[in-house]
């Protein structure tokens, strides 16, 4: 049995398109398709539109998205490790052949947990478009490689999945995406990056949606020091400096690029600085999109 979680947040029409993403794909599995978002009005939307009986809605008690994921792990869980969770947003949509590449991942009974690969939809000619592909291009380059090493490395939140019957919950107060994998590791199970499973993920395009979501992002990231402090850590600003320094000046492919990757630098650093100053006067805690990033809305 697959179950594919899709946490939305009152994105009606983008989270149909990500429905609809996955029920034309060809699933050999007995499956579920489970969107969970706290506004009813999004349930009423899709099951006026979507006449599958693969389908089904939960209703957010709106406590944060963590909150509402460990609900359905409990609620769904089984204790056949061959069935899986496909965890994924309603505002990104899947490639025609993901849940193919992702279960094929998971032949392998050592796979816990499996991560599918970001690809930008923005405009790379644009400094924010151009922002979005080097780090998705920067995390696929760390991420082939530390699969390919069988080395521990944090899945990507836009699309993953794991085993059930492993683990029932998670603490709330990280991201999933990086909690998940680490319990993982500790039970003894490798992560693998599917690389062709590929999700398609709007980024901000906007200065204020950016630093908003970058700066939650990383808040998220670093109270992992406190909840999990001997977790390997892939995403930090050590790692972004060792990992990116070189690769990244081999990204701008003219003088409007170059500019942009050194206003890229000094963002970067701006975000981490932001976020450790707000980390130092209040404590990380997980709520769903306390402040909205309207450029990422692709449909609604």
């Amino acid at each position: 049995m697959i179950d594919i979680i899709i946490t939305s947040y009152n994105e009606p029409k983008s989270t149909l398109r990500a429905v609809n993403a996955f029920l034309k794909q060809e699933i050999p599995d007995d499956y579920r398709i489970t969107v969970v978002d706290p506004f009813p009005h999004v349930g009423t939307f899709l099951k006026k539109n979507i006449k599958s009986k693969k389908f089904t809605f939960f209703l957010d008690p709106g406590e944060g998205k963590s909150y509402a994921l460990n609900l359905l792990l409990q609620e769904y869980a089984s204790k056949n490790t061959n069935d899986l969770f496909i965890l994924t947003d309603g505002d990104v949509y899947v490639s025609d052949t993901a849940v193919k590449e992702i279960v094929n991942a998971f032949k392998d009974k050592k796979v816990g947990a499996v991560t599918g690969r970001p690809v930008s939809l923005d405009n790379r000619d644009t400094k924010y478009g151009f922002w979005a592909h080097v780090a998705f291009s920067g995390i696929d380059r760390v991420r082939k490689r530390l699969s390919e090493q069988k080395k521990f490395f944090e899945c990507s939140g836009y699309l993953f999945a794991i085993r059930k019957g492993v683990i029932i919950d998670f603490p709330v107060e990280t991201s999933e995406d990086s909690i998940i994998p680490y319990l993982f590791w500790k039970k003894k199970y490798r992560i693998e990056y599917a690389k062709n499973a590929e999700v398609y993920v709007k980024n901000p395009s906007t200065w204020k949606d950016w630093l908003t979501q970058k700066v939650r992002n990383i808040k998220a990231h670093e109270n992992l020091n406190a909840i999990a402090p001997g977790m390997p850590r892939t995403k930090s600003l050590f790692n972004e400096i060792k990992e990116g320094a070189f690769f990244t000046l081999k990204q701008p492919k003219n003088f409007k690029q170059a500019w942009w990757m050194l206003e890229l630098y000094f963002a970067r650093l701006y975000i981490y600085y932001k976020a450790f100053s707000e980390l130092r006067k209040k404590r990380y805690a997980d709520g769903w999109r306390d402040i909205a990033t309207p450029s990422t809305k692709t449909l609604d």
